[in-house]
Formats: C-alpha cells, sequence, structure tokens
C-alpha cells in the first residue's frame, strides 16, 4: 500500500522523431527541438525526493536534459509493440488493418506480439500499489504509461485509454491520500511544477 500523502509527478518525455512520424517507437534519443524544450524546465522539480525515469533513451535523454538525476525503473517503460516497433501507424495500417482496428478498440488485444493496452495498464497499477513510490516523485514516462496510470488512479475503464492526450513535456499529477489515487488538473511544468508538496 501506498503511503499517505504521496504524490507523483508525471512527466511524458520530449519529443523524439517516431513521435513526429507518428511511429510505434524503438529506443531513440529525443530530438533537438525536445532537448531544447526540456532544458527549459531545468530546476522545476527541485523539491522532488524521487526522481525515476523509464528505461528507454528517450526518457533518460529527457531527464539529462533537464538537469535530473533519474534512477531508472524497469517498470516505467513503454509498451512492448512487438513486430510495429519502428513501423509508422500508417505503415501499419494499410498492410494489417483489421489488426490495427482490432488493437485499437479492443485493451486485451495484442495483433502485434507485444503488450496488450491492458497489460500496460495493469503494469503500471502494479508499480502504482507497491509502495515503492516515495513521494512527492517525479517519473520521467512515456504518453501511454502516463494514460494507464490515469486510468488506474481515477479507476477509468481500460477502453478510455485513447481518450487521454499526453504531448511531450506534458505533465500530470497524482496523489494518494492512502485510500486510493487521485488526479489533480490544472499542474503544468512551465508554470507550477517547481512545487512539489
Amino acid at each position: 500500500m501506498t503511503e499517505p500523502a504521496t504524490r507523483l509527478l508525471l512527466l511524458c518525455h520530449a519529443s523524439t522523431a517516431a513521435q513526429r512520424s507518428a511511429a510505434f517507437p524503438l529506443d531513440e534519443p529525443i530530438d533537438e527541438k525536445g532537448r531544447a524544450a526540456a532544458a527549459g524546465i531545468a530546476g522545476r522539480f527541485s523539491s522532488a525526493r524521487t526522481i525515476v525515469a523509464s528505461p528507454a533513451r528517450c526518457a533518460l535523454d529527457t531527464a539529462a536534459a533537464a538537469g535530473l538525476a533519474a534512477r531508472p525503473e524497469p517498470a516505467l517503460r513503454d509498451c512492448d509493440y512487438g513486430r510495429w516497433a519502428g513501423r509508422s501507424l500508417g505503415d501499419v495500417a494499410e498492410s494489417e488493418p483489421e489488426a490495427v482496428e482490432q488493437w485499437l478498440i479492443d485493451p486485451e488485444a495484442a495483433p502485434h506480439g507485444g503488450e496488450s493496452i491492458a497489460a500496460l495498464i495493469a503494469r503500471v497499477a502494479g508499480w502504482m500499489e507497491s509502495g515503492a513510490i516515495a513521494g512527492p516523485a517525479l517519473a520521467i514516462t512515456h504518453a501511454g504509461v502516463i494514460r494507464a496510470a490515469v486510468i488506474h488512479a481515477i479507476g477509468a475503464p481500460a477502453g478510455s485509454f485513447w481518450r487521454i492526450d499526453a504531448p511531450p513535456l506534458s505533465l500530470v499529477d497524482l496523489r494518494h491520500n492512502g485510500r486510493g489515487w487521485s488526479w489533480r488538473a490544472g499542474v503544468h511544468p512551465v508554470s507550477t511544477a517547481g512545487s512539489t508538496r
């Protein structure tokens, strides 16, 4: 059980070439625009007690560009997209239209041979409930992981996954009060992320 009054900030990694081309990610670095944007948030998370990041290069690059010493956390890795990794969504949709449609409407589906959305949500929920989060904490991760965390926090159905948007360097503020999680709206890294109380 997570200790009472835990605050968890989830920061989406900076932009990558895969994001700009609507491709399923490989382990790519952030792009130059993303690096500059991440450098612009340096110093805004100084009161975080714990800083963790996905072990993916894009998350670790984001931490480095923002001047943050982040410990890699395997539970924060992106969804495993199996044989679709590195391919554009358009290319996959053209060659496997039924598989893409199934993947988008059925959270249990994994037509790519990787991880289903339901499995991703379960993995992230397991980490959130493990008691391993020493707050206030900052986690630098992927849009899919952030979607999964929000779904778990508010008890939304897995089918809501695609209704949550998490662009590069967006921030989600979650709180645990000893009984459950809640999502606090209105936090942005440029304005109020320095306060992690």
